[in-house]
């Protein structure tokens, strides 16, 4: 039998294989490559859509951060606050997600990483059904279940990672 939990595996599994295919062997110049000045690098939207996942379920896990606790901050070097995920910032700042420390192979390994973190954290509710129901979030009208809030990750995570993976096909026939 099926469960909700399988469900949300396999969603998350496919963002993985995903990431995977749109990142692996790409160069340091492939993955800075921009359609146009202001667009999204590859290497951002990998990082983006892993730290937001990473961010979004260690909160609904009540954990730190693998970001912080696994030292891919320190990896990655780059020069922003330790908890930015990406949000709102600037064509600048986009440009900023490159250097020695951002690499596909450090792209991939930290998204590994962080989906290892996740799909420990969903086996961890069981069948799922009563946690999956639980409010997360009394901020929005209606309040967001963690149903919700793992929906809302898996459909960001996986424009960003087709997003990612269109720019690939483009930068490899150019």
């Amino acid at each position: 039998m099926t469960t909700s939990i399988d469900v949300l595996e396999d969603a998350f599994t496919r963002i993985r294989d995903t990431v995977r295919r749109a990142v692996g062997g790409l160069t340091a110049e492939q993955l800075s490559a921009r359609l146009d000045p202001e667009a999204n690098t590859i290497a951002w939207l990998v990082w983006h859509l892993t730290r937001v996942q990473d961010d979004h379920v260690a909160e609904v896990a009540g954990g730190e951060q693998v970001w912080n606790a696994g030292g891919w901050e320190q990896r990655f070097g780059l020069p922003f606050a330790p908890d930015a995920t990406g949000y709102g910032q600037s064509p600048a700042e986009v440009a900023q997600v490159a250097g020695p420390g951002v690499t596909a192979e450090s792209l991939v390994g930290y998204h590994e990483a962080v989906y290892a973190a996740t799909l420990a954290y969903l086996r961890s509710l069981g069948e799922g059904r009563a946690a999956l129901s639980e409010v997360v979030d009394e901020n929005w009208d209606p309040p967001v279940t963690l149903a919700v809030r793992l929906v809302s990750v898996i459909s960001d995570d996986l424009q960003h990672a087709g997003q990612a993976a269109f720019i690939r096909g483009v930068v490899e026939r150019a």
